[in-house]
Formats: C-alpha cells, sequence, structure tokens
C-alpha cells in the first residue's frame, strides 16, 4: 500500500458575465472557444439555479507553486483582445473578473503577487481579481 499525498493545485479563469448576453456571441466576436458557458436560469440542482449568464476562459487545476503560471496561460489568449471584450463589455453591461483558486496540500503555499503586466492588462479591461484558498488538512494522508 501506497502513501498517496495530493500536491498544492492553481486554477485560473477569466470570466465575462451578466444578466443576459449570448455566450456564443463572445465566442464569435473573441475567436476563442470558451472553457465554459453557462446561462442564467440554468439548473444547477433541485433548489439552485445559474444567477448570471456567463462566458468562461481558464486552466484547469494545476500543480503550482506560482499563480502566474497559470494567469499567463489565461491572459496570453486575451492579451490581443482588449478591444472587442470591452466592446463586449459595454455593450451587454457585463462584469469582468479573474478567478485564481488555489488548493493548498501540506502547508505549501504557492506565490500569490500580481506583476504590473497583469496588472495592467486587468486595468485595460476593467476586470475585478477574486482569489480563492483552500487549505487543506496538513497530516490527511490518502491511501492507494
Amino acid at each position: 500500500m501506497k502513501l498517496l499525498k495530493d500536491k498544492t493545485k492553481v486554477m485560473a479563469y477569466f470570466c465575462l458575465f451578466g444578466d443576459e448576453f449570448d455566450p456564443n456571441h463572445v465566442t464569435s466576436i473573441l475567436r476563442i472557444e470558451p472553457t465554459n458557458t453557462a446561462y442564467k436560469g440554468d439548473i444547477i440542482n433541485k433548489k439552485h439555479r445559474i444567477k448570471e449568464t456567463s462566458w468562461t476562459l481558464g486552466t484547469d487545476y494545476e500543480e503550482s507553486l506560482d499563480v502566474n503560471h497559470q494567469l499567463i496561460k489565461v491572459v496570453d489568449m486575451l492579451r490581443n483582445k482588449v478591444k472587442e471584450i470591452n466592446s463586449i463589455r459595454i455593450e451587454h453591461q457585463l462584469r469582468t473578473k479573474f478567478f485564481i483558486v488555489i488548493r493548498i496540500e501540506e502547508g505549501k503555499t504557492p506565490a500569490l503577487y500580481f506583476d504590473s503586466d497583469f496588472i495592467e492588462f486587468v486595468n485595460m479591461i476593467h476586470a475585478e481579481i477574486d482569489v480563492d484558498l483552500y487549505a487543506n488538512p496538513y497530516n490527511d494522508e490518502k491511501l492507494e
């Protein structure tokens, strides 16, 4: 029997979201396939529905000790789309946000800082930044 320890993982994604709009329209203008779309009113479960329509582009969870590795992957796909993002954002009264989700394992926290290029890009598209941290117990080991 081998003991498996999870590694710290990071996921980063960009989201355009708002009341109601067609995510396919965003895809056609940006010429980028989203990693996810959701429509206001879609059913999550018996008691919950999606509150806003969204177009999302991001990474899966990846082993990482620096969130910038994941952020760069997302920003590089969007960097030359500032004009288009702002046009869509204004036309449909949408919000823009970068989400960073960190699952900390064994107390190994990743670097969490934003370089000036990222800050400038976030500012150009009027985005917000949301960071979610999940620190799992240090002594929790999984058995294979």
